[in-house]
């Protein structure tokens, strides 16, 4: 297995964001927009856990809908937890749970950071109760993807070559596969993409090490890009991607995922391509007594 990511310096970066003014509007939309989907269904939920929330957003909101009896957090370190919370420390790639132990399990804008996401995946399932659900969001392609290509074309032009600068994210048809693969049913995936304006890419550059999401590629270059890369790609952004006002587009799509263990009760899969279901209609369905 390729180890892509280096989970030690994605703990660095995303502690380092918590020490300073973290940027953490796009964890507070997916927590609202996970909350929402959870609310559709007509059931309560005993024991769910939020798996490496960063910040807990998904966990209060979660909370709040009054649809779990009991929530408890998973992290990679416990100084993730709030003041006087507790949390159970655990690996990115580690979900510390027994086998059909709990009801309900949460991934906010973590899933895109595994080596080996399939095990996870499979990890999660074996986790849920016969009829658990499991909901997550996942960054997918085309987020940043603005970022990306004036990068490139930047560091391509004046030093004659270029590193990865931004992660590469997984595709919404990817995913429902992983989906499939990891012996879930009604198995859901969509996309919704959110676009966040700035003044040029030096704020947006700023916002995203306050969200944590400083480069942790292994393969990343360890020569920081120099200012004249900068303000090339700098000037590329504002040519490429500015609106009349003159501010820049920064893309963010976000994969919202379903799957439920196993359970007789649930409705049996119609035949690949026969039917497409929607998520609210697979949530209200796979919440049967």
């Amino acid at each position: 297995m390729e180890t892509l990511f280096d989970h030690a310096l994605i703990d660095a970066n995303r502690l380092r964001a918590l020490r300073g003014e973290p940027a953490d509007f796009l964890l507070n939309v997916v927590a609202r927009e996970l909350a929402e989907r959870l609310s559709v269904i007509d059931r309560r939920f005993e024991r769910a856990v939020e798996l490496h929330g960063h910040t807990g957003a998904a966990a209060r909101a979660i909370v709040e809908t009054g649809k779990v009896d009991a929530l408890e957090r998973v992290e990679s370190d416990r100084r993730f937890a709030g003041q006087g919370e507790a949390v159970v420390v655990s690996p990115l790639e580690t979900v510390p749970l027994e086998p059909q132990s709990v009801n309900l399990i949460v991934s906010p804008l973590s899933l895109h950071l595994t080596n080996d996401t399939p095990g996870v995946f499979v990890q999660i399932r074996r986790a849920l109760k016969p009829d658990g659900l499991f909901l997550a969001a996942i960054p997918g392609s085309g987020t940043l993807q603005e970022l990306r290509e004036v990068l490139l074309a930047a560091e391509s032009e004046i030093a004659g070559g270029a590193s990865p600068r931004v992660i590469p994210f997984p595709d919404v048809r990817d995913v429902g596969a992983l989906l499939q693969r990891g012996g879930f049913a009604l198995p859901v995936t969509d996309k919704e993409s959110y676009t966040v304006r700035y003044d040029s890419i030096f704020p947006l550059m700023k916002d995203l090490r306050a969200m944590g999401m400083a480069n942790p590629l292994t393969g990343r270059s360890r020569r920081p890009l120099t200012r004249g890369i900068l303000l090339r790609a700098a000037e590329l952004y504002a040519e490429r991607f500015s609106d009349p006002d003159g501010r820049i587009r920064a893309t963010f799509s976000i994969i919202y995922v379903s799957g439920w263990a196993p359970h007789e009760s649930q409705q049996k899969p119609l035949k690949p391509g026969s039917a497409k279901m929607r998520l609210a209609d697979a949530l209200k369905q796979g919440g049967q007594e």
